[in-house]
């Protein structure tokens, strides 16, 4: 095994141990249309400076995005995913040797490329419903996995139904997808309520009032609440003036039994799960 390998095992290892600090996961969006970032980071200077700063602010994985999935985006193609995405990934493995990179895509074959050029992990919001060779593929990628609850198709993912359970909608969608990951042998998962996808904000809000329908299952948990609607909407604000509120719902998220934030703002992310940790040690 090459040392390189060894070192990604180890930091693997440690996402998935039951006694591991929480993970901090930035966010480089290679987009011209985020809902927050977008066009900022889309030459190669601009993403390797930007993953400096993430990495000098403590980020332990870099989270690479290559198509916007707000409200109302344009969903961009496999094709022109790939091509936004792979020299990213790269750019920032020939700079970056031992970080922990993320690919964030619902398609297949865009993960596969992407782990072939260097990605560790990769995350898909569609919890492997937007293709149906996702699973196959990551099973035999052998690697993690962020399995998002997202009910909808690519046009409706946003939709959203007033009158559902949704505490129970996410527990059944996410313990129906593990199930279908478990019968090919593939248990490296991460799991992601989904905040933002297809809810309402006070189906956001009782989701993140604890995370018990969540730790009955035994896998790590991701909370990407950073700059959402479900913040800005509440407090009638613009996505750059929500880093207060980001914060104040990330703490929550730590002390319900998070392990991993997806954030934009990692400095004070890494300030939130200093202060968690010590709250815990008291």
């Amino acid at each position: 095994m090459k040392a390189q390998d060894t070192v990604f095992s180890q930091k693997v290892a440690r996402i998935f141990s039951s006694n591991a600090e929480v993970q901090i996961m930035g966010i480089l969006n290679i987009t011209p249309d985020s809902f927050y970032d977008g066009g900022s980071y889309l030459q190669e200077q601009e993403w390797l400076n930007q993953t400096q700063k993430m990495v000098d602010e403590g980020a332990d994985i870099i989270d690479i995005g290559g198509q916007s999935t707000r409200p109302n985006s344009t969903i961009v193609s496999s094709e022109e995913e790939t091509k936004r995405l792979i020299p990213v990934v790269v750019s920032i493995r020939k700079h970056y040797p031992e970080l922990l990179i993320s690919v964030d895509t619902f398609y297949a074959s865009v993960a596969e490329q992407a782990v072939n050029a260097g990605a560790n992990i990769i995350n898909d919001i569609s919890g492997g419903t937007f293709d149906d060779a996702m699973f196959a593929t990551i099973a035999r990628l052998d690697i993690p996995y962020i399995l998002m609850h997202n009910n909808g198709s690519i046009i409706t993912m946003h939709d959203k139904d007033e009158t559902k359970n949704i505490r129970a909608d996410v527990a059944s969608f996410l313990e129906t997808q593990i199930a279908k990951l478990k019968a090919l042998g593939f248990t490296k998962i991460i799991i992601d309520p989904g905040f933002g996808f297809g809810k309402t904000i006070e189906q956001n809000y009782e989701l993140l009032t604890d995370f018990d329908y969540l730790k009955a299952l035994p896998y790590p948990i991701l909370a990407g609440i950073s700059r959402k609607s479900m913040i800005t909407k509440l407090l009638n604000i613009k996505a750059k003036d929500a880093l207060n509120g980001t914060t104040a719902l990330n703490m929550k998220c730590i002390l319900a039994g998070a392990k991993l934030l997806r954030v934009h703002d990692v400095k004070e992310a890494k300030d939130v799960v200093t202060i968690a940790c010590k709250m815990r040690n008291k």
